[in-house]
């Protein structure tokens, strides 16, 4: 916690705080005749006025990625960059309308919203994982380069310094014997498993499922289904759901173990992945009802994210180092590099306490 006088921002107020002129958070500071120009909810605003244009927004992103998705991965392209990056752009639109529906269900169709929230969640799933496993395979060699690499030289004349290094380099001697054959066996086994979901993406974008997901995203860029009675409602009804999401952020992160905590405790790891799924609904609901992303919440964001991918890298050292009848040394040099990426994950714990932007309490009790 850097800023104990930072408030949280789903609301937007018309005068700022006490002490609070000089916020990184422009939000508070917003004079009230330039709330509209800034996205906020205003009295003469209704429901419809603001989720429905975000909504349609991130539907024709979504078909824009999708379109080109489909240019780039033909036979004739050739620019794997090019669909990747299409893909992240369509899985993006996708998490963002998807989080919508959940958080502001109240006002749009609940039947369709559901519906339409678990089939976009099913189609993100499916496409994130061929990129999970290739960025988790680079990860975790390079951290094996890093971890099996040469040795400082020690300082002369120092007999001390001379025996630390000594052991060192036994150290790195005996990692390096099992780290190259640690290599092979987590490429051969992400490899595989990235292979297998490549086809599982390629089968899901053409089967009859994903052409109902992109029809109803279709519709959706031009036309929202409202919930009755909503259509005359004014925009401060989407605060009290965008506020919900917001304190169920609040006090998942204040129930986060404490700094103190074991590293090695992955049973603790799923308060982490849950704050960070609700991180990215507030972030959402933020876009939603203030018109822009909270850059406050960039960096801790990253953070959580940061500490998927090295709790995930951990449990893919694990797991590979139960591979039955594997050589001793190999064994080793796994769990050298499951020790160093949960250590890597206290790392992105630290990062996202120091950079956590609200006035919520995170000391160790």
């Amino acid at each position: 916690m850097r800023r104990p006088d930072q408030q949280t921002t789903t609301r937007p107020t018309s005068d700022p705080a006490p002490g609070a002129g000089t916020g990184a958070d422009a939000t508070a500071e917003t004079p009230p005749d330039q709330a509209g120009e800034q996205g906020h909810p205003a009295g003469d605003l209704t429901t419809e006025a603001v989720l429905a244009p975000y909504l349609r927004g991130q539907a024709a992103d979504f078909l824009r990625s999708l379109r080109l998705h489909h240019e780039h991965s033909s036979p004739a392209e050739s620019g794997g960059h090019d669909a990747a990056a299409a893909t992240r752009a369509l899985r993006r639109a996708a998490r963002r309308i998807s989080g919508s529906l959940h958080t502001f269900r109240a006002a749009l169709d609940p039947y369709w919203a559901d519906q339409l929230r678990a089939e976009l969640a099913w189609l993100s799933g499916v496409l994130a994982r061929e990129h999970a496993y290739a960025n988790r395979l680079t990860r975790l060699v390079e951290a094996l380069h890093q971890l099996s690499g040469p040795a400082l030289p020690a300082a002369r004349g120092a007999r001390a310094a001379g025996e630390a290094a000594a052991s060192d380099a036994q150290g790195r001697a005996a990692l390096g014997v099992g780290a190259a054959r640690a290599g092979a066996l987590l490429e051969r086994r992400l490899t595989l498993a990235r292979t297998r979901s490549h086809s599982a993406a390629l089968q899901a974008l053409g089967s009859s499922r994903f052409h109902a997901v992109a029809d109803a995203v279709a519709l959706l860029a031009s036309d929202v289904p409202l919930a009755p009675g909503t259509t005359g409602r004014t925009a401060e009804a989407l605060l009290e759901p965008a506020e919900r999401a917001e304190q169920r952020l609040l006090a998942a992160v204040a129930a986060l173990p404490p700094a103190d905590s074991e590293p090695y405790n992955e049973a603790q790891d799923a308060a982490w992945h849950q704050a960070r799924l609700l991180l990215r609904l507030h972030r959402y609901a933020h876009e939603v009802v203030l018109g822009a992303a909270a850059p406050a919440l960039a960096s801790c964001g990253h953070a959580l994210d940061l500490h998927r991918d090295a709790v995930e890298a951990a449990a893919a050292a694990a797991a590979a180092a139960r591979t039955p009848r594997i050589a001793p040394a190999t064994a080793y040099a796994l769990g050298v590099l499951h020790a160093d990426q949960r250590h890597e994950v206290e790392a992105a714990r630290a990062v996202f306490r120091e950079t956590w932007p609200y006035a919520t309490a995170l000391t160790a009790p």
